[in-house]
């Protein structure tokens, strides 16, 4: 395998040096095919996807988009209402397009930087000089630019822009040939210097291929959730989670989702960014798809957060600790479990080797997992005591006192995993709207009953807000699947941290 991939490298690297003699503009292979190839039609269908896709309800400062890009019958109006999160008149420096190959594998990402990308709609200018300091700084972009050549995903977003937009744009368009999650990281470091509000990034990738109608909404939204969250790892966790449904037909969750990981990479830590689900629709909406094989196709745009800076930094300060910290936190719970496991008594805790950070009056719950099924879980929205006896109590109610589980013993101690999630304030709200699946928690209030669901569990399950609600509402709270409706809401957000088990 090793001496195919070298023998193939020293082809395209042969055809490389032929492409980079002469100024070579790629010429559309997927005209006829995925959209029209005479102008005027193209035009016009054009003007009606965008005429007739969803639009934001609200002004939007938009930094990415996933578009899909499969025919324009198909998909075109989910595409479109990726584009129209952005402002018409918008003034990009450069619109980077990037997407995984369809045709090839290589270890690294390639930029196209000989020529302009030609559409029936005209010319879209390349940044060949930023494509080629790309290329020329960073060895993950050093592969062959023939991998354009037959491959239909970063030309099929070329006509959105060159009809959309009312300034001309300049493209940089990136194909994606790796699975391997450390080259992904090193292509999103690379990138990361133009990673900025003047610049937009269209990640171009489709959803489930091939599963039947119900198997692929339920698949979309596990994959949507994931990136929704903004964990490149919850991400990665969602299309396991769809592998291991064995869901039949399924050949992939996301065909870009190397692409979908590097914006995920590209945004991961910058808690002023959130991603938001903008559309959905797959193959089987369609008059010219059946529902028995279907794709999917979600547009979901990444946007700046309209929150004020003060309110942004307290919640950075509460959400922040060290990995010091983070392993006194669990040695507390772990302790408290087995001291009154093995000795039936409690532990005792010096108070002075206590940092100030786990000293604040925070709520958190610890979660109890076998294997990775629930074994107990307790906790506190909110406490006047410190985080550090929150978490020590709450152990100890997870582990001996949760009324759906036998006490813990001690064969099953050594094959618990501890995870602790530390609770900021709650908020009430007044539309479910302002629910952000994998980022908040919500508690639901009727009267003399309640109850919650951790943000982590949304994700877990692969709900959608309503499911969310409905399963919290039914199962905790005990009000019935709609009784969220005419109850009081909370959402808070929560950090989970995970056990670095040696």
């Amino acid at each position: 395998m090793q001496t195919l991939l070298i023998v193939l490298l020293s082809i395209f690297s042969i055809m490389e040096i032929n492409f980079q003699n002469k100024s070579t503009d790629r010429q559309p292979v997927a005209a006829g095919r995925f959209y029209p190839a005479d102008k005027a039609t193209l035009t016009q269908d054009l003007s009606k996807l965008f005429a007739d896709c969803k639009k934001p309800d609200e002004k939007l400062k938009v930094r990415a988009i996933i578009s899909p890009h499969a025919g324009y019958v198909f998909s075109g109006k989910v595409a479109a209402a990726a584009f129209s999160t952005t402002p018409k008149n918008a003034e990009y420096k450069n619109i980077f397009i990037i997407g995984s190959s369809h045709v090839m594998a290589f270890e690294g990402a390639s930029i196209y930087n000989t020529g302009d990308f030609i559409t029936p709609l005209g010319k879209a200018t390349v940044n060949k000089e930023l494509a080629t300091k790309l290329k020329n700084e960073n060895k993950v972009f050093n592969f062959p630019i023939n991998a354009h050549q037959q491959d239909h995903c970063l030309e099929v977003q070329v006509p959105f822009i060159q009809y959309y937009y009312t300034n001309p744009q300049k493209i940089v368009p990136i194909i994606i040939g790796t699975v391997n999650t450390s080259t992904i990281k090193a292509i999103a470091e690379a990138l990361k210097p133009w990673f900025t509000s003047e610049n937009l990034f269209v990640i171009s990738s489709d959803f489930s291929h091939y599963p039947a109608y119900k198997d692929a909404q339920v698949s979309d939204n596990i994959t949507a959730t994931g990136i929704i969250s903004g964990d490149p790892s919850a991400f990665l966790a969602a299309l396991k989670k769809n592998d291991d449904k064995n869901i039949p037909g399924l050949v992939t969750s996301m065909c870009g989702w190397t692409s979908g990981l590097t914006l995920m990479y590209l945004a991961s830590g910058n808690d002023k960014l959130e991603y938001r689900k903008i559309d959905y629709c797959n193959s089987g909406d369609t008059p010219y798809g059946s529902k028995d094989e279907v794709v999917g196709y979600n547009a979901i745009a990444l946007i700046e957060k309209n929150t004020d800076s003060k309110a942004g930094q307290k919640t950075a300060d509460e959400f922040s600790f060290s990995k010091e910290e983070k392993e006194q936190l669990f040695s507390i719970a772990r302790n408290a479990i087995k001291t009154k496991l093995y000795e039936n008594k409690e532990i005792t805790i010096d108070e002075k080797k206590i940092p100030e950070a786990l000293k604040r009056p925070l709520g958190a719950f610890v979660t109890l997992k076998i294997n990775g099924v629930l074994r107990g879980c307790i906790g506190r929205f909110t406490s006047p005591d410190p985080l550090y006896d929150v978490v020590r109590a709450s152990a100890l109610s997870s582990a001996f006192e949760d009324y759906r589980f036998s006490p813990l013993t001690k064969a099953e101690y050594d094959k618990v995993d501890v995870e602790i999630t530390v609770l900021g304030p709650m908020k009430k709200i007044n539309n479910i709207n302002e629910i952000i699946l994998g980022k908040h928690g919500i508690y639901i209030k009727k009267d003399f009953r309640s109850g919650t669901m951790l943000p982590q569990v949304a994700i877990e399950y692969g709900w959608t807000v309503e499911e969310f609600l409905g399963y919290t509402s039914r199962d905790k709270a005990g009000i019935g699947w709609d009784g969220w409706k005419s109850a009081e809401i909370y959402i808070y957000e929560g950090l989970v941290l995970e056990e670095n088990k040696k």
